[in-house]
């Protein structure tokens, strides 16, 4: 049902779907329709765009099994859904944030902003333990407010018991907070079963979708808890009333979206996001598994690999070192030959998704080990 939905270039190898995807077609199509319909009619049926920016959140709610929409606020990025929370919650010199030493900077700055208000980040080394989930459950203490980890990691594809880590928090009173940009749309995700406060992620990764628009899940009893920093028309509870002059914050995460929303990324998340629901997460997690599988066991022959090689451990990312070979020059020599890769955690990172060739697979890892000029 997807063999049509990619049309990449022939001479491309496409291995970074962890940095930003392509597109598939229907999402092309949307995005190409609401254009033209722009061009056409303007904003004639924004009620149908509405129509489409909640069967999104109702696509988001499904893909990590919230209770409900309202939990759900569609924001720019990551970045953006990390800063409301850190700025959102009330601090106390002393506090402490607990997060791991193989973080995207996106879970690393923001937390260390923090500093001049006395907050601490802690930093917990998961390279050198067999259950890097214990590791982090010994690092809470009474000073603890809140663990933010990624659910896998974006340089070596480390995935982590989340359910372990959640489980952990929740026996501290401890806020949890998931960046899972590295597996929503590439590995079932519960946000239930792993009691995740926040969950953050971009669309245009595993997801395929545009850059600018992410998901910000709010668990219920802290939609209110949060200080809110931006203000403005959408994020009002009577939205649309504007010759009101009272007004109070939306009572569900809409409270979280101060603008006018990006409904251009909404049609486009929107279609991608239907490919991935109509595929079923599970088989797109399966297909994934079968290639890093077949990576990791070609790989194995020539390369180290820096990837966890178990299977309950990763999830698309593949992460090596050619042996005895110049990483810089090898990955520079993949880019000019069309394997589009990127130089991540000490070596070079290949993900793949649910749909790429087994042939592209071939090519890549042909071109990985062959004579540079």
């Amino acid at each position: 049902m997807y063999h049509n939905e990619f049309t990449l270039d022939e001479t491309l190898c496409y291995l970074n779907h962890a940095a930003v995807s392509p597109w598939p077609q229907r999402t092309v199509r949307a995005v190409s329709q609401f254009a033209e319909e722009n061009g056409l009619k303007g904003s004639r049926h924004y009620d149908q765009w509405l129509q489409v920016e909640q069967a999104l959140r109702e696509q988001l709610r499904c893909l990590i099994n919230a209770q409900s929409t309202d939990e759900i606020a569609l924001v720019k990025n990551t970045s953006e859904a990390l800063s409301v929370i850190a700025y959102g919650m009330s601090w106390n010199a002393g506090d402490e944030v607990i997060i791991t030493n193989q973080e995207f900077p996106s879970n690393r700055i923001v937390w260390e902003s923090l500093k001049p208000l006395g907050v601490r980040v802690i930093e917990v080394d998961i390279g050198q333990n067999d259950v890097p989930e214990s590791a982090i459950a010994a690092a809470i203490n009474p000073e603890t407010r809140l663990v933010s980890v990624s659910s896998v990691q974006y340089g070596t594809g480390l995935a982590l018991d989340l359910n372990a880590i959640g489980s952990a928090c929740r026996e501290h009173d401890v806020a949890f907070c998931v960046d899972a940009i590295q597996s929503l749309g590439a590995k079932p995700f519960d946000v239930q079963a792993c009691q995740a406060d926040f969950v953050v992620a971009d669309g245009h990764k595993w997801m395929l979708g545009p850059e600018g628009l992410a998901l910000f899940f709010c668990r219920r009893d802290w939609i209110s808890r949060l200080s809110l920093k931006q203000y403005g028309w959408h994020m009002t509870e009577v939205m649309g009333d504007f010759s009101r002059r009272d007004w109070q914050p939306a009572a569900s995460a809409r409270r979280f979206e101060c603008g006018s929303p990006n409904m251009l990324g909404i049609h486009a998340l929107h279609a991608s996001m239907s490919l991935l629901l109509d595929m079923g997460i599970s088989e797109v997690s399966n297909l994934i598994s079968v290639k890093i599988e077949y990576l990791i066991e070609k790989l194995n022959e020539n390369a180290e690999i820096i990837s966890p090689k178990d299977a309950g451990r990763r999830c698309g990312i593949v992460t090596f070192k050619p042996a005895d070979d110049d990483i810089a020059a090898r990955y520079e020599y993949l880019q000019h030959n069309g394997v589009i890769c990127a130089l991540r955690g000490g070596g070079i990172r290949f993900s793949p998704h649910f749909y790429t060739p087994t042939r592209a697979l071939d090519r890549a890892l042909r071109m990985t080990f062959e004579a540079m000029p």
